[in-house]
């Protein structure tokens, strides 16, 4: 039998998740193939999302640059809304949330730096999926800006493989109207 001290401790360690998540979080995503240069333990989901959407050939012939969530990133979303993209039904919006974070071109931080340069501050960027990203320097750290007004904050940049140039972004950006 439990006093109430036992039951609140039960009830406390039954009704915990970590923020944003629900009771259960999605299981992790299977990963059977993978990018040059990008760690598939820490990209898992942005791997299984490029895989669903058909886009890992393309990507593998290089001259890219990817705005890489990393699994952190998607757990800031709703678990329920990144399951829906990767279920097949929804493979268009997949690829539109996929290609809005590749630029085409090979894109390194001096590269961002010297157009923010001339930009003044600013620059766009647009994507494969069609829409821009804007790009700003607030100190030494360069936001990405989405059409809904979210921002992601790069946070690793520079990592370079097989003509692909990667930078890990710390949220989800979103293309209209996903």
């Amino acid at each position: 039998m439990f006093n109430r001290f036992g039951l609140l401790l039960l009830a406390a360690s039954l009704s915990f998740a970590p923020m944003g998540w629900s009771q259960e979080p999605p299981p992790e995503p299977v990963v059977r193939a993978s990018l040059p240069g990008l760690a598939s333990e820490q990209f898992p989901t942005l791997l299984a999302a490029v895989e669903a959407a058909d886009l890992m050939e393309v990507l593998k012939a290089g001259g890219f640059t990817i705005f890489a969530p990393s699994d952190e990133a998607f757990h800031k979303l709703d678990p329920s809304r990144v399951r829906e993209w990767l279920d097949p039904e929804n493979k268009r919006d997949l690829k539109a949330l996929v290609a809005y974070h590749i630029v085409a071109g090979e894109l390194t931080a001096s590269r961002i730096l010297k157009a923010l340069s001339r930009g003044k501050g600013t620059t766009r960027f647009t994507t494969v999926q069609g829409e821009e990203l804007i790009a700003t320097l607030e100190g030494s750290d360069i936001y990405l800006t989405d059409c809904s007004g979210n921002r992601a904050r790069i946070v690793c940049a520079d990592n370079i493989n097989t003509r692909l140039v990667f930078h890990e972004i710390d949220t989800v950006v979103l293309p209209r109207p996903l």
